[in-house]
């Protein structure tokens, strides 16, 4: 049996009353009700590396007493390719911790959008662009009225999410 050096075969956790998948590794990615931008992408770019979910991938999805919810991509042992895919990816994370850059700024400008249109209103948004003026760079006025009435956010998703 081959051994994949950055992945780990799945093992019972300790207080665990879910199902047993003692034939699958650990894609090594996985998410949460909490999970930030970062992970949902790495996640779903994972998912989508690994060819999406088939016989031998799967997203296991398990209920948790701290965060509601988790899912972890569970890649069964028999599955060389996609195995070697994630112990690739996997190794790669050690030194950037994102699987696809562009894949993780749509997420994160995404729920930038979401987050200035629904939890600002629209003198808190004209107070953050006061504040935070170089991160902004509008074309004309219509444009930097369209961002105060909180159509879309234009400043830096990352300091806006921090």
């Amino acid at each position: 049996m081959k051994t994949y050096e950055n992945l780990k075969k799945w093992t019972r956790p300790d207080s665990y009353f879910g199902e047993s998948w003692p034939d699958y590794y650990s894609s090594g990615v996985g998410q949460s009700r909490d999970s930030d931008a970062l992970e949902r992408s790495n996640f779903e770019s994972m998912l989508k590396l690994l060819g999406g979910e088939s016989e031998t991938v799967i997203v296991v999805k398990e209920s948790h007493w701290a965060v509601g919810w988790v899912e972890w991509i569970a890649i069964h042992e028999s599955d060389d390719k996609a195995l070697e895919i994630a112990n690739e990816i996997m190794a790669a994370l050690e030194d950037y911790p994102v699987i696809d850059k562009e894949h993780f700024c749509e997420t994160e400008m995404h729920e930038a959008n979401e987050v200035w249109a629904n939890c600002y209103d629209w003198q808190e948004r004209a107070e953050y662009i006061r504040d935070n003026r170089n991160q902004f760079e509008f074309h004309d006025f219509p444009d930097l009225l369209s961002c105060v009435r909180g159509k879309y956010f234009a400043g830096y998703a990352s300091e806006l999410l921090a």
